[in-house]
């Protein structure tokens, strides 16, 4: 409700619908120019297919697995996503999963309210002087490990795009993931899923690992292979597992179900009241300064652009539509090429 607000007190006509089948949001998609989702709804290139007047489409999350990109970017439509509204409450969910994993916590509490009293059944271990091991140190990764370091914990950090001045200052140790994997007792997935990163949680990754390790996942399913991890912890390899995030979801059957060793929940990792106002909340107001202004906000396949620079690079933005619908159409080896070949022109140009 407060995104529609936004949206109506900047003068966009707003349409709240929810439980739509795909087919219905087919069928309706073309009167709109701009298209706000969360996780449940797909927007695949037949909905883009049918939305021959959509500009922009918002999520209001960080992941877009559930958005066709690619189709997006050949049909001119710009997808923005909310990367900072909710990396507090995903690495609180983070470090929630962790304590209950070192603690059996969910285990011990149904044993007691089953009217058990197994207090020897569930020995713990604590975290402080312990070393955790962070894959993906960004927004959320980050704030891991200031709150891990809270609970007087080591933090090792794997991430390609964290410059050694930034690690410093996070107070976190730049390792490779060869580095990491013997030394941490606990591990957490803080990455985005795509082809570098899927399934790097595997049995070969695994059989480096510190015997007992402790492995948390809140970022995305299929960050690991979970057939390969309930393999571990079945075998006493990895001592347990805190997963928030499903290769399929919803999850309803799923390997690492049924194991005592194992914390599951059905992707909560953004679900606190705070985080679901922030994120509808700036997407509404990103949407609406696009469709206004020009003003772009973080999208993910177009640069950003300030409400200032927007009236003078508006007359580019259809050109840039269709460069972006003529690479959408090429192959990969094609690509390069016109990459290359555009590399040179630029050097002949100098700075023209």
């Amino acid at each position: 409700p407060l995104a529609a607000e936004v949206f109506r007190n900047r003068g966009v006509e707003v349409d709240e619908i929810t439980g739509m089948s795909p087919e219905e949001l087919i069928a309706c998609i073309g009167n709109y120019d701009g298209l706000a989702i969360r996780s449940s709804t797909k927007a695949t290139a037949d909905v883009l297919a049918a939305a021959p007047n959509l500009k922009v489409i918002g999520r209001a999350g960080i992941g877009v697995d559930n958005v066709d990109v690619l189709a997006a970017t050949q049909s001119g439509t710009v997808v923005m996503n909310t990367p900072f509204g909710n990396s507090i409450t995903t690495a609180e969910h983070a470090i929630a999963m962790l304590l209950a994993l070192a603690r059996d916590l969910p285990q011990a509490s149904a044993s007691t309210h089953a009217g058990k009293w197994e207090k020897s059944r569930f020995m713990g271990v604590e975290v402080t002087g312990k070393t955790l091991g962070l894959i993906g140190c960004g927004n959320i990764g980050s704030v891991v490990a200031d709150r891990a370091q809270g609970l007087k914990m080591k933090v090792l950090a794997f991430d390609p795009f964290l410059s050694v001045e930034r690690a410093a200052e996070l107070g976190v140790e730049k390792v490779e993931l060869d580095e990491m994997f013997p030394r941490a007792d606990f591990i957490t997935l803080h990455t985005p899923l795509n082809d570098a990163t899927r399934g790097i949680i595997n049995a070969d990754s695994i059989a480096k690992m510190k015997t007992g390790v402790r492995i948390i996942n809140c970022a995305r399913g299929g960050l690991l292979v979970e057939e390969d991890l309930r393999a571990a912890i079945d075998a006493g390899q990895v001592a347990g597992a805190a997963v928030d995030v499903f290769s399929s979801e919803p999850a309803k059957e799923n390997a690492l179900f049924g194991s005592d060793a194992v914390v599951a929940t059905p992707h909560l990792g953004a679900s606190t009241t705070e985080a679901q106002v922030n994120v509808a909340v700036q997407v509404a107001e990103q949407m609406a300064d696009y469709l206004l202004t020009g003003a772009i906000t973080n999208a993910l396949n177009m640069a950003s652009v300030s409400a200032e620079e927007a009236p003078r690079l508006k007359p580019y933005f259809s050109l840039a539509r269709e460069l972006g619908s003529f690479a959408g159409q090429l192959t990969e080896s094609a690509l390069q090429s016109v990459h290359i070949e555009y590399q040179g022109h630029v050097a002949g140009l100098n700075t023209r």
